[in-house]
């Protein structure tokens, strides 16, 4: 069945209704009432969409657009292992997509056992792993224990488990870092390895293929670091890798790590892809806490009332904002330092995933798909960006992300009020002001305000809110593909690029290449 959204009697009583909108700053809407209809709680989130352009009428035709659609359905079929990674009638990866099955590990009935028990087996191999490096069974070159990790991998293998990392450092072991390795830039892997004793160095190499070329590239230039200071680089790596790879089971490696075709790389943070190294950094019980947190969202996700399901509310509001208001950006701002790469995280899971411009059925689309993703946290934010949120020409729906309290606690007040205090207030603060504007005889001091956001809060982030807040925006990424009636899991657009590359390298095998014969050089890639 093919579910085409501008076919359906809700899209078309959405378009009525985008027509004369609400407007956020008409007198007395934004009331008690309002902030208590408009708001929900998944998994330990709350979210509150008060201050969005929709009313209950709105939010009603949005429920009616879900349930013509079967969102909730498909989204269930896809934990149950249905198809979906393909284009009817075209060659495609045509795959089941199971990211969710890696979490599943808490039910005794998961939605798709065999992918469920792949995940418990590697995560037994990993709790063992993990038992014989805290024994010190599992040493370096030297004997010396492992205090640092290197995580090799690009993509999908670098920029989810480097925002969780970064995420919940708070949470870390004592003596156990992880430095991450991703730009081809040789820059990036020398200014890693400047940093490190190499002989208590651990390097986990992520590839699903294991014929990545930035990650194979990084990985020959941190061996060959290890061989000068007379190191066996092969007691130091460990591969995270598809089945029958070439790094799987190879003597390079005196560990692997299997990840699965179900799973795509933006995807991946929850199976041995993130969990390797979270393993490594916070321990087996905060990963698991992790994972626990992720799996309560993916239940809430399934909920067919969208006043009760956050990522189906999130993601129908950024329909709505996208593709009836014509909003063509969203930003996220996370009012938490340590979530200050999560919005790079969102960038490549949302774009990646909704950037097509192909229905499943293989017909080209004809509305707007993904919209842009970007962010960086406030309050710094507010010092750069927030002028042309404010009072651009360009309107930018957001997403707030919150919370009441500090990870680490370190905290005191200052003229009154703690830093979290401060923080959390200028998060709502700017929601309002957003929202309300300003009027002003002063045209350069007049605020039009009418400006939708939306509040994600919690209570702190703690390794089981961060899993929660992970697959929140899986779904809601997921959610939005089943509307727009694309393939989320392919990438077919990042493809032509290497093609291109490998043309240019292989011109430059042998041969100077600078700035003077830049020009021709492109031409005979061109010609080819």
């Amino acid at each position: 069945m093919t579910f085409n959204p501008e076919t359906t009697a809700a899209w078309k009583k959405l378009g009525e209704l985008a027509e004369s909108p609400v407007v956020l700053n008409a007198p007395g809407l934004l009331g008690e009432a309002r902030f208590t209809d408009m708001s929900t709680v998944t998994a330990g989130l709350k979210l509150v969409y008060a201050t969005q352009k929709v009313d209950a009428q709105v939010i009603s035709t949005l429920q009616e657009l879900a349930d013509e659609l079967r969102l909730v359905e498909r989204f269930k079929q896809m934990r149950a292992g249905l198809v979906i990674n393909r284009i009817e009638g075209w060659e495609s990866e045509n795959r089941q997509v199971l990211h969710t099955a890696t979490r599943d590990i808490f039910s005794s009935k998961p939605r798709h056992q065999e992918a469920t028990g792949q995940a418990l087996v590697e995560l037994e191999k990993l709790k063992t792993f993990l038992n014989e490096l805290d024994q010190g069974s599992v040493r370096g070159s030297t004997g010396k224990p492992f205090s640092s990790m290197i995580n090799i991998g690009i993509g999908g293998s670098d920029l989810g488990p480097r925002s969780i990392y970064e995420a919940l450092k708070a949470y870390r072991q004592p003596d156990r870092s992880v430095h991450f390795i991703a730009n081809v830039d040789p820059d990036d892997a020398a200014a890693v390895l400047t940093q490190l004793d190499l002989e208590e160095t651990l390097v986990s190499v992520v590839s699903k293929s294991g014929t990545t070329l930035e990650t194979l590239t990084n990985e020959t230039l941190v061996r060959s670091a290890f061989v000068e200071r007379g190191l066996d680089p092969n007691l130091h790596c460990v591969a995270v890798t598809g089945k029958g790879s070439p790094m799987d089971n190879s003597p390079s490696y005196f560990r692997s790590f299997h990840m699965f075709d179900y799973i795509g790389g933006r995807f991946s943070s929850t199976s041995m892809v993130g969990a390797l190294m979270l393993g490594y950094a916070l321990g087996m019980d905060n990963l698991m806490a992790f994972l626990g947190g992720a799996n309560k969202m993916d239940d809430g996700a399934e909920s067919s009332d969208i006043t009760a399901n956050i990522p189906l509310m999130l993601a129908l509001i950024g329909v709505w904002n996208h593709n009836l208001l014509g909003y063509p950006t969203v930003a996220v701002l996370p009012y938490c330092q340590a979530l200050h790469r999560f919005p790079a995280h969102l960038q490549q899971c949302d774009m990646e995933s909704n950037g097509k411009s192909v229905r499943i059925d293989g017909s080209v689309v004809t509305s707007k798909t993904g919209p842009i993703v970007w962010g960086e946290p406030g309050t710094n934010g507010q010092h750069a960006f927030y002028q042309l949120l404010h009072q651009g020409t360009e309107i930018v729906p957001i997403e707030f992300i919150g919370f009441t309290e500090s990870q680490y606690g370190h905290d005191l007040q200052v003229s009154g009020t703690t830093s979290q205090q401060k923080l959390v207030a200028n998060m709502l603060a700017q929601c309002l002001a957003l929202a309300q504007g300003q009027d002003h005889e002063n045209p350069n001091k007049r605020f039009a305000g009418d400006r939708p956001s939306s509040l994600i809060i919690g209570k702190t982030l703690d390794p089981r809110t961060m899993g929660a807040l992970l697959a929140l925006y899986e779904a809601k990424i997921v959610y939005q593909g089943f509307t727009w009636n694309i393939n989320s899991f392919d990438q077919e657009g990042v493809q032509l690029g290497k093609v291109l590359a490998e043309r240019f390298l292989s011109l430059m095998k042998g041969a100077g290449f600078d700035d003077s014969s830049m020009e021709s050089e492109m031409l005979k890639v061109l010609e080819k």
